[in-house]
């Protein structure tokens, strides 16, 4: 897959691309307006000058009058310096033409504006000098046919498109100066815009295993990065509390085996440090089953929670009636119940989607917990409830001991007992409330506890639509 590119290099490609497209749009503007304004002024003192030629014509009565003419326009002519005239009869003659240069041709090729108007200015090139000039048909009356005159007025421009290409060339050597110095300033802002992201990353980089507490500041960075900086705490604190949990099991976990080991290693050296009876080899292979039998439980525990955790086990779906599921624990539960003095009841009715074993091992887990508290005398009573058409809600409540609150948070962590004085093999190793909630996380529902004046309540809420992604 290709890295994309850097932020510092995107932001500062944009700010060149900006700086460009803003440049060369004012740079052709400022160079239209001037191109328009040596137009204009061209054009208007051609457009004078056209207008007193057409008063001297209209004023030509006779061939007479054609001798002061000339006169009269050479005395115009010499206010306008580098202004030329061509004046030409309809037969083709040339009645008057100014020195320096040949206006004939244009006269006699360009489309003549008709009436007043003068039309707008034609840009030629004769030779090496380029002109913009008007060509226009005045109405005479000398003569016998009373043909139009045609006149020619232009002036060289070769001193505008000279200043023209001076001033684009500087122009545009001044945009090209511009975009440049805007790219480098672009750039160094970027850095320095980002100076607060590589501060945020040096800490980052600061933090091992060993320092998961450190926290980033979000009131030290710019108000874009605050969220960052939050959500990068959040995720730390889930980090840590993993970390701290991943420890604490691999404590746990050492801790649980060295027991039942220990009592195998012991009770296989009494057996072998002296001749002993079938009958008492005997007894010693029973006692070491039972440490087999807890140990190998608490692998499959384990294998069952790591499996659930990692999405491993999906529910087999089915409609349980937990009515039947209860009543079957019960009855399994019976001879233990009686002999501690517990009694159990069922309270309610109600059926869920999910998957049967999984659902009676969690419900399982709960009674014998919920048994293994409760004094003799006392009744553990399990109530089943629909709430409405989303849920349904599971409630297994036993008389005893308040669970201390700082306790409540944790009591469905691995190998978690709130009670350390506890007898191991009355206890369990403590892993069944962990599979109780993963069981019902992997239904997509939830667990509580609330332990208070007396009683210890576990509520489990399952949804009625239950998705085997859970």
């Amino acid at each position: 897959m290709r890295r994309p590119l850097s932020l510092a290099l995107r932001l500062t490609v944009s700010i060149g691309v900006a700086a460009t497209v803003v440049f060369l749009g004012f740079g052709w503007v400022i160079g239209r307006a001037i191109e328009s304004h040596f137009e204009k002024q061209d054009a208007g003192e051609l457009e004078v000058l056209a207008q007193a030629v057409r008063q001297e014509l209209s004023a030509v009565r006779a061939e007479g009058d054609l001798v002061p003419l000339r006169r009269k326009l050479e005395e115009m002519l010499a206010g306008h310096h580098g202004v030329f005239l061509y004046i030409a009869r309809a037969d083709g003659r040339t009645l008057f033409a100014s020195p320096g240069a040949d206006l004939a041709t244009m006269a006699r090729t360009a489309r003549p504006a008709s009436g007043n108007a003068p039309g707008s200015p034609l840009v030629w090139k004769d030779g090496r000098q380029t002109y913009r000039g008007l060509v226009l048909r005045v109405d005479s009356e000398v003569g016998r046919d009373g043909q139009p005159f045609t006149v020619a007025v232009a002036t060289a421009i070769d001193y505008h498109l000279r200043f023209l290409e001076d001033f684009h060339r500087t122009l545009w050597l001044m945009i090209a100066s511009g975009i440049a110095i805007m790219g480098l300033m672009g750039w160094v802002a970027v850095r320095q815009g980002h100076a607060p992201l590589r501060r945020i990353i040096a800490q980052i980089r600061r933090i091992s295993t060993s320092q998961l507490h450190l926290r980033l500041s979000p009131d030290t960075v710019p108000i874009e990065l605050a969220d960052l900086a939050v959500s990068f705490n959040e995720m730390l604190e889930r980090v840590e509390e993993a970390f701290r949990r991943l420890s604490n099991f691999s404590a746990d976990i050492a801790h649980e085996l060295r027991t039942p080991v220990t009592n195998l290693m012991t009770q296989t050296q009494v057996a072998l440090s002296n001749a002993r009876s079938i009958e008492e080899y005997r007894e010693t292979l029973y006692s070491n089953l039972e440490e087999y039998e807890r140990i190998a439980q608490m692998i499959g525990d384990m294998l069952f929670l790591a499996k659930a955790e990692n999405g491993l086990y999906k529910p087999s779906l089915a409609n349980v009636n937990l009515v039947l599921e209860v009543q079957a624990l019960f009855d399994y539960f019976e001879a233990w119940a009686e002999e501690r003095g517990v009694l159990l009841a069922l309270e309610g009715a109600a059926a869920v989607p999910g998957d049967r074993l999984m659902l009676r091992r969690a419900l399982s887990n709960l009674l014998s917990n919920a048994i293994r508290h409760t004094p003799s005398g006392q009744t553990v009573v399990v109530r089943l409830a629909e709430t409405g058409d989303d849920a349904v809600e599971i409630v297994v409540e036993n008389p005893g001991t308040d669970i201390p609150p700082e306790h409540l948070p944790r009591l469905f962590d691995r190998f978690y007992r709130w009670d350390s004085s506890r007898q191991r093999k009355d206890d369990g190793v403590g892993l069944g409330l962990a599979i109780v909630k993963s069981i019902v996380d992997a239904h997509g529902g939830s667990i509580s506890v609330v332990s208070a004046e007396g009683r210890t309540r576990f509520k489990i809420t399952l949804p009625k639509q239950c998705s085997s992604d859970g």
